[in-house]
């Protein structure tokens, strides 16, 4: 699928800052998913890690994760190399709803049913096209409510 990023820019206004957070496997992963959100006109925000040398996934996910829940940003975006490790560090953040996402249905039910803020990818599991495209999905949807409210509040 190929991204009309002037068209999805300007229907993502709203949201102004994304974080971003990934370790060396997400690295290349992250740079393009960045470029992407700056293209459509939205602030990205850079959490690290700025190579491809080895560092510890926890401290990204962290990072993005507390700078979520503090309000600094709207949305966060983390990525590893399977997205398991990002999804377990940053869901210990208390009011995080992290949603690691292979594609880019789930990624879309993640924001409608269950209110996911961040979402993680595995770089090292699907390929930047199907990443491109859950980003999109992810920033796309917005939150259902009704049903979904009480079931998301107990989380």
């Amino acid at each position: 699928m190929v991204l009309n990023f002037r068209v999805w820019g300007r229907l993502l206004m709203k949201l102004q800052k994304i974080a971003f957070g990934c370790d060396h496997a997400g690295f290349a992963f992250k740079e393009a998913l960045k470029a992407t959100v700056l293209r459509c006109g939205m602030d990205a925000v850079d959490f690290g890690t700025t190579s491809d040398d080895p560092v510890d996934y926890p401290d990204f996910a962290k990072a993005v994760a507390k700078a979520l829940v503090a309000g600094e940003v709207e949305k966060g975006v983390l990525i590893c190399g399977t997205g398991i490790g990002m999804s377990m560090s940053a869901n210990r953040v208390n009011g995080v709803r992290a949603a690691l996402c292979t594609n880019s249905e789930m990624a879309a039910l993640s924001r409608l049913h269950n209110n996911a803020n961040i979402l993680v990818l595995g770089a090292r599991v699907i390929d930047l096209a199907i990443a491109q495209d859950c980003l999109r999905a992810f920033l796309e949807t917005r939150f259902e409510g009704g049903r979904h409210s009480p079931r998301v509040e107990k989380i």
